[in-house]
């Protein structure tokens, strides 16, 4: 049988934040019940937490605060302990590779929302994420988060002499990104095609030293067990094989099949089921997306375009037209105007 599929987090994620909050003059409680969450929720580390309250919640407390790096100082409360198990099993992989391969399987047990990709290049590396929320709404400090955290994971992992390559976000940069360059050491990019680090390849295939491997071993046993009894619906699953596939040309459900191994009349048959299908999840993506590109970052029309898979900018533009009444330029006039509402400006 099929179940409604909510995307969550481990309320870990907001591991310091009731702290942070305070330490910037904002009452955390207050936001928290603004967002829709409770204190009590945050005292238990297992917590599952709706990732679009806490995405909303990050959203909140950096525009009440005035503080621009919201989810990079909370990032920086942030130890590879707070991972739980998975923390145990990362230390023993032989290589930070290795041990990136092993964050990304279980991914989904601490963030279900959170989509990350590996990418080999030469003698580059690349840890592409992105966040799906089934919302318009920006993401941009829950994204510096999750990118704040797979470089504190990374620097744990690697030692402290390590250094990344750069660091790209799809947002615009904040009125002053010095917070960002002396957390992430390195030159970090804004209004990127990606969010996510560039790293030497060599310098995550050097050996670890590992550290219990008879506790990694009953951590990765009780991991598996979590994996094979959480049960994740094929909308879902979709929802970010698509988000995966729009950036390298246009997504259709017979690439989605493949990466499945299935056949594509299978995928049409089990989205049926969930009273979806193909064409509606694509238009979904598509929408939060395209919607997260033109609120948060300054990328030309031409790159949006492509990002989401359209061959042309003239297909974008018409597309955009059709799903929201109005062109790019005229979305983002409108959305100035009511952030400058919301801010109390004239």
């Amino acid at each position: 049988m099929d179940y409604p599929y909510v995307p969550v987090v481990r309320s870990a994620s907001l591991n310091g934040y009731l702290d942070l909050a305070q330490s910037v003059g904002l009452d955390a409680h207050a936001m928290l019940r603004r967002a829709g969450l409770s204190s009590r929720s945050l005292e238990n580390p297992e917590t599952p937490l709706s990732t679009a309250a806490v995405s909303a919640l990050m959203e909140h407390s950096a525009q009440a605060s005035g503080v621009e790096d919201f989810g990079l100082r909370l990032a920086a409360r942030r130890q590879l302990s707070n991972l739980g198990p998975i923390s145990l099993v990362l230390k023993e992989e032989p290589t930070a590779r290795a041990a990136l391969d092993t964050l990304c399987r279980y991914l989904r047990l601490l963030n279900a929302s959170l989509l990350t990709r590996i990418e080999e290049h030469g003698d580059r590396l690349v840890i592409r994420e992105e966040i799906l929320v089934e919302q318009s709404a920006s993401t941009r400090q829950s994204m510096e988060l999750a990118v704040g955290v797979m470089f504190r994971i990374l620097r744990e992992l690697l030692g402290l002499q390590w250094k990344a390559v750069g660091v790209c976000f799809n947002h615009r940069p904040p009125r002053d990104a010095k917070a960002h360059r002396t957390f992430f050491g390195t030159t970090v990019d804004f209004n990127s095609e990606f969010n996510g680090i560039v790293c030497h390849t060599a310098d995550l295939q050097a050996p670890m030293a590992g550290h219990n491997p008879e506790m990694a071993r009953f951590a990765r046993e009780y991991l598996d067990r979590a994996l094979s009894g959480q049960h994740q619906s094929t909308k879902a699953t979709v929802r970010q094989l698509i988000a995966a596939l729009l950036p390298g040309g246009r997504c259709t459900s017979q690439q989605v099949a493949q990466h499945l191994g299935v056949d594509r009349r299978t995928i049409h048959r089990h989205l049926a089921k969930e009273d979806e299908t193909f064409a509606t999840l694509l238009q979904s993506v598509r929408s939060e997306l395209v919607l997260r590109q033109v609120q948060d970052s300054d990328l030309p029309l031409s790159e949006v375009a492509q990002l989401l898979g359209f061959a042309a900018p003239a297909a974008f533009s018409h597309w955009f037209r059709s799903t929201f009444g109005c062109s790019v330029t005229a979305w983002r006039t409108q959305e100035k105007a009511k952030a400058a509402v919301r801010q109390g400006q004239p």
